[in-house]
């Protein structure tokens, strides 16, 4: 029986247990802080949560239209009844439920859980500062590396750290502030920037690039940035902050062009930062950078029998991402040969409107040579998009225009982030355009705009 431990309990690191447990191994998990990690305690499970909060109260606002007289001042009363603590007590909940749930799992697959902080000794040795101030020392055949990434704040925000927000710290916040300075266009500034604004907070957000959400479709950043800033959030796009400042509650930041903005917080969604000094990963002759650690892209290996997986191989920094890389290194260590597909991971943001894509983006396609072919359907001609008000955006896909095959699809407004599976099995199946316009989708639904897109 191989003795496995595995370092960190998040998304990459207790799929990882589980695959190994399930797998016949004997596993040790280490976690120094809580089940789950980043994605559920401070990121993925609390944001949805908190953005589904803002989506109902946007809704609240909006529903007058549909009712009679009075219904106008009965909505500004529900809205001005917005009540933070319980949107986090909410959250809270949720978050609990499912800590308990991989605690249960872990449990039943006879996975020994350790809290405490882990380091090694050599590659066989890891050694474990346990949260009860003793240490034990754990002999295994082999290691799993999932201990993650945390916030990233740069110069000058570096000073700053306790008294503005960061994407862990942020779900902290003790109350809604009038005013909010959101620095980063990113995924994680955008959503906070459409969840503060349907809560009813004035939001600017800043970012260095040219545009918000640099890493994603040009067509799909350019209809988020559209509606947000319909519905009054204020962007400066193109400049860097070059100082902050705080006196009595008020932040100020400057930019490089010595302009200033001032409000009443400051969140920092700059990006995410790998650490690694605590681990000794010397002792295995390993380096290592603020962006992780280099490892075998398709086995996830970083040396014989240790594996990485998760944001602390730089790979991708998404959680599902994580939880696949788990396995993968799980059944890899275990002598289950598998691979894992990198350009097989689906995006999403949880935005409104909502954008997912996967595989290819046109940009991507032609760098890598192929001749592009996109098939675009807007969602204003959609029957149930009509029906219900959501005609913002649209659903394209992305083919090689000599062989036929689909390369990817960005999807753009309601139901994207579920829809976009769609698009990603039709690539796990290496469909062509011709063989996916044979799907029947059912009427009315916003699948059927795939369909449509097809046949463009």
């Amino acid at each position: 029986m191989k003795r496995i431990v595995v370092i960190g309990g998040g998304p990459g690191g207790y799929p990882a247990a589980l695959k190994a447990a399930a797998l016949g191994a004997k596993v040790t998990l280490v976690e120094k802080n809580k089940l789950g990690g980043v994605c559920l305690n401070w990121g993925c499970i609390p944001s949805k949560s908190l953005l589904d909060a803002g989506h109902r109260f946007h809704t609240v606002k909006t529903i007058s239209s549909l009712c009679g007289e009075g219904a106008q001042s009965i909505a500004e009363t529900l809205f001005s009844a917005r009540n933070w603590s319980k949107i986090q007590a909410r959250q809270q909940a949720a978050t609990r439920k499912l800590t308990q749930g991989i605690a249960f799992l872990l449990k039943k697959a006879g996975i020994e859980v350790l809290q405490g902080e882990a380091s090694f000794k050599d590659a066989r040795t890891v050694l474990v500062n346990l949260s009860n101030g003793t240490e034990t020392t754990l002999s295994c055949d082999g290691v799993i590396l999932a201990s993650g990434s945390e916030a990233f704040l740069p110069p000058p925000f570096d000073k700053m750290k306790g008294k503005i927000y960061d994407n862990s710290t942020i779900f902290d916040m003790p109350a809604l502030p009038k005013t909010l300075t959101i620095v980063g266009g990113g995924v994680i500034g955008c959503e906070f920037a459409d969840l503060m604004n349907a809560l009813g907070v004035e939001v600017s957000v800043v970012e260095m690039q040219p545009r918000i959400l640099p890493l994603e479709d040009e067509n799909a950043a350019r209809v988020l940035f559209q509606s947000l800033s319909k519905r009054g959030v204020a962007f400066y796009t193109a400049t860097s902050v070059t100082g902050i400042q705080e006196e009595k509650g008020i932040f100020t930041l400057t930019f490089a062009d010595d302009k200033t903005i001032s409000s009443e917080a400051v969140l920092a969604a700059i990006g995410r930062t790998v650490d690694l000094s605590n681990l000794h990963m010397e002792n295995i002759g390993v380096e290592w950078t603020r962006k992780g650690v280099k490892v075998d892209p398709q086995t996830l290996e970083l040396i014989e029998n240790v594996y990485a997986v998760g944001d602390v191989n730089g790979l991708f920094q998404l959680a599902h991402a994580a939880s696949r890389q788990g396995e993968v290194a799980a059944s890899n260590l275990c002598g289950v040969k598998a691979i894992y597909h990198n350009d097989a991971v689906p995006r999403a943001i949880y935005t409104t409107p909502e954008i997912a894509s996967a595989g290819l983006t046109r940009a991507q396609a032609e760098a890598k040579g192929f001749t592009v072919k996109t098939h675009k359907a807007f969602l204003l001609a959609n029957g149930r998009a009509v029906a219900q008000d959501q005609t913002e955006g649209y659903y394209e896909l992305i083919s090689d225009a000599q062989s036929g095959r689909l390369l990817g699809g960005v999807l753009v407004g309601a139901c994207a982030t579920e829809l976009i599976h769609a698009v990603s099995v039709a690539l796990a199946a290496q469909m062509t355009v011709e063989q996916f316009r044979e799907v029947i989708f059912a009427h009315p639904t916003f699948a059927e705009s795939l369909a449509e897109a097809a046949v463009k």
